[in-house]
């Protein structure tokens, strides 16, 4: 009777009820931890959904300098997020030891096998499980060893200039130069891993389609990471996992099934990994590929280090391996071409070198770690597109842990979701210089007129604010592969090439799906004389 009569009266009067509940949430929402304090957008105060839109809009990069621009050091982007704009700022969020945690927008990129989740150094968020799997395979991924896989790099290397010359140079087609160095990246990271390329770029074909899902994934990732809560109830439902773990429909992502196709042509014996159930065996002369790093780690840590880790490994490789550096690459190309006088004395220079005899190269244009450190001016316009075209272009996102913590004069309470953008960060003036908005490689050069320890001190302030790998101890284990590719391959081909920009592609155009990836970069590739050595 009682019931009934309750339910008779709400239905009659539902609609008040449901906006005394709704009042009540976005109240909630707007007071939460006394955050209202912080300007931002209104609509920010009330839900997550307005800077889900504003990542929908794939721009979110632009959105956060204009509100740090309008608002200062502090912005509120949701009920619960603070974006912090200065510098000092990224000491207490990403320091060692200060316990802050990754937010829930990681877990949202992790692959799935079988209806499982595979966490990886990147996205999972126990601080346990990474540095547990960071010791295990952290010395496969130092600079030194780094140089020890050079002959991975040198062969993939020469394969791009070579196919670069025959598609392109040769026939004078335009090329899609993003998706020409997205190619080249997995085949990288190809050869690296499993010790055999896997043909973008001999095929110039997105194999297995892997470029274009990793493209969809990292959107995916970036929209609803936003409102976590949307990824458990679309791509990681219980229902789907439990369906793709009987082998009904597929949960799996793409970048899941190349990595695990990969490993069954490298591996295809079933059972448990090991090295001499290989397929193949490596070149003579080359180091252990990662795959063996990996098999090794499982041998000396088996407690921890199981198959279904290697196959992780294998997949974060495959997921993180290529969209960051092709941007990144794509970044300095770009910027040398839309500032001429810039790619005029990055050439002179590379072709003094050469006459130099700096290059051992005087074939292919090859160009080798070691002699690209020789290259200050080139040093210059990759810091500098660094800073001007990050890659990642979303807030590294943290959770402030239990008590709360003081970031500069500001105590922001426990569970409040605070981080930095690398868009935000890299155009302070007080670190940089009132022309953040230019194009300026010559800020990372030392000023002879100037006190020379100030001038060390003004660039090593520069490089230690630059966030283009991340920050602290989550910074991306696969920093020293990216450099190696960027050092080696940028002055290749401009020894070996002249390239030039399409009438289409001068106005940058760019889509923030997590990574901030150039539309329609298009170029033209000429032949150049290699530059030999002079004889004197």
């Amino acid at each position: 009777m009682i019931s009934g009569s309750v339910l008779e009266l709400f239905l009659r009067q539902w609609l008040p009820a449901v906006l005394v509940v709704t009042i009540l949430y976005l109240a909630r929402n707007y007071f939460n931890k006394g955050l209202n304090k912080h300007p931002g957008p209104l609509l920010a105060h009330f839900t997550d959904w307005f800077r889900f839109y504003k990542v929908w809009l794939r721009h979110p990069e632009q959105w956060h300098i204009r509100l740090h621009e309008k608002h200062g050091d502090i912005v509120r982007l949701g009920p619960n997020v603070l974006s912090f704009g200065n510098p000092e700022a990224i000491k207490v969020i990403y320091g060692l030891g200060k316990g802050f945690t990754k937010s829930d927008f990681y877990p949202v990129q992790m692959a799935t096998a079988k209806g499982k989740p595979l966490p990886t150094l990147f996205s999972t968020q126990s601080e346990h499980f990474h540095s547990q799997l960071k010791r295990s395979v952290n010395s496969a991924f130092s600079m030194s060893a780094q140089l020890q896989y050079e002959p991975f790099f040198d062969s993939t290397n020469e394969v791009f200039l070579d196919q670069t010359d025959k598609r392109f140079a040769s026939t004078g087609e335009s090329c899609n130069f993003y998706r020409w160095l997205q190619f080249y990246t997995f085949d990288v990271i190809g050869d690296m891993v499993y010790s055999k390329r896997h043909g973008f770029l001999e095929s110039n074909v997105d194999v297995d389609n892997i470029v274009r899902d990793n493209a969809r994934l990292f959107d995916y990732a970036a929209l609803i990471g936003q409102i976590p809560v949307l990824d458990k109830l679309w791509k990681k439902n219980p229902i789907r996992l439990w369906a793709a773990k009987h082998g009904i429909g597929e949960a799996t992502f793409g970048v899941a099934r190349f990595a695990k196709a990969r490993l069954a042509e490298r591996h295809p014996a079933e059972g448990a990994l090991s090295t001499d159930k290989f397929a193949w065996e490596q070149r003579q002369a080359a180091p252990a590929d990662l795959l063996s790093r990996f098999v090794e780690a499982k041998a000396a840590r088996p407690d921890f280090f199981t198959d279904e880790l290697v196959v992780t490994m294998c997949v974060s490789m495959a997921f993180a391996g290529s969209e960051p550096a092709a941007v990144s690459l794509s970044a300095v190309f770009a910027s040398l071409l839309r500032h001429p006088a810039c790619m005029e004395r990055v050439v002179a220079e590379l072709d003094a070198a050469a006459r130099d005899g700096c290059f051992a190269d005087t074939h292919t244009g090859r160009v080798s770690w070691a002699e690209s450190q020789g290259l200050p001016y080139l040093d210059a316009c990759i810091h500098e597109a660094f800073r001007v075209h990050p890659a990642p272009g979303l807030p590294f996102e943290r959770v402030v842990p239990a008590g709360g913590v003081r970031i500069g004069a500001e105590f922001v309470p426990a569970g409040t979701i605070v981080g930095c953008n690398a868009w935000v960060i890299h155009r302070r003036a007080e670190v940089f210089g009132d022309d953040v908005e230019a194009f300026r490689p010559e800020r990372w050069l030392i000023d002879g007129r100037k006190d020379q320890d100030q001038e060390l001190a003004r660039i090593r302030r520069m490089k230690n604010t630059l966030m283009q790998f991340g920050m602290g101890p989550r910074i991306c284990l696969g920093k020293h592969i990216g450099l190696m590719e960027m050092y080696k391959l940028i002055p290749s081909v401009l020894r070996r090439f002249e390239l030039q920009l399409e009438e289409s592609s001068k106005e940058p155009r760019f889509r923030n799906g997590w990574f901030v990836r150039p539309i329609d970069f298009r170029v033209r590739f000429r032949k150049r004389e290699l530059v030999q050595p002079v004889i004197s």
